[in-house]
């Protein structure tokens, strides 16, 4: 039997891509486990999802470190000391510096709420209603050191409507970023992605 992929959950608020990764994992369609959920907040409520789930839960404040390097050697210290392989981001509102990113290369994950490389940054979904955009999505992406622009993993497109506003364009969004979040896990635990400079190759399913 092969062994399940070991992940690294990062967070800071509600969790729900998060309680995604988990749904799956529960009803066998994810072959991994979550070793440990980490958040730089103590009231994140993804804190709570993690909890009912039997999950190991840490509060790193980085309030107390003296800056983004120290804690996140403090962040690899504690995910390599449960074993993880990949790590991910489920709404993680700090940016990762080289410390985090050169301890687990082409092995952490982020989703963004648009169709990448458009609308990077905070506020993606009130950028593409600004912009008059017809369609719009979300990403996954490996992270680099620049702010979502690392290679892409799988994009999933949503239409924009001429009622929208910023609120409906985000829950369709997140309907579709709580199907292609697990699947990209499920890419990466099965072993099916390359990175080729900024192309992520997806392999065949064997």
């Amino acid at each position: 039997m092969t062994d399940l992929l070991t992940i690294g959950v990062l967070v800071s608020g509600n969790g729900s891509n998060l309680q995604a990764i988990i749904d799956r994992i529960e009803d066998g369609s994810l072959p991994a486990r979550i070793a440990c959920v980490i958040s730089n907040k103590a009231d994140a409520y993804a804190l709570d999802r993690a909890k009912c789930h039997g999950i190991t839960v840490h509060v790193l404040d980085h309030r107390i470190h003296a800056g983004r390097e120290s804690y996140d050697a403090a962040l690899v210290e504690l995910l390599r000391s449960h074993g993880v392989r990949l790590v991910v981001l489920a709404g993680f509102m700090r940016i990762v510096t080289p410390v985090l990113i050169g301890a687990f290369p082409h092995a952490i994950m982020n989703i963004h709420p648009a169709l990448l490389p458009a609308f990077p940054g905070l506020h993606a979904q009130r950028q593409a209603l600004q912009y008059g955009v017809k369609v719009s999505g979300c990403t996954v992406h490996f992270v680099d050191e620049g702010t979502d622009t690392g290679p892409i993993i799988i994009q999933a497109v949503v239409p924009v409507l001429d009622d929208d506003t910023e609120d409906t364009l985000s829950a369709r969004i997140q309907k579709e970023e709580h199907h292609i979040y697990p699947e990209a896990v499920n890419l990466f635990a099965q072993g099916r992605l390359t990175v080729d400079d900024r192309k992520v190759i997806i392999a065949p399913a064997s």
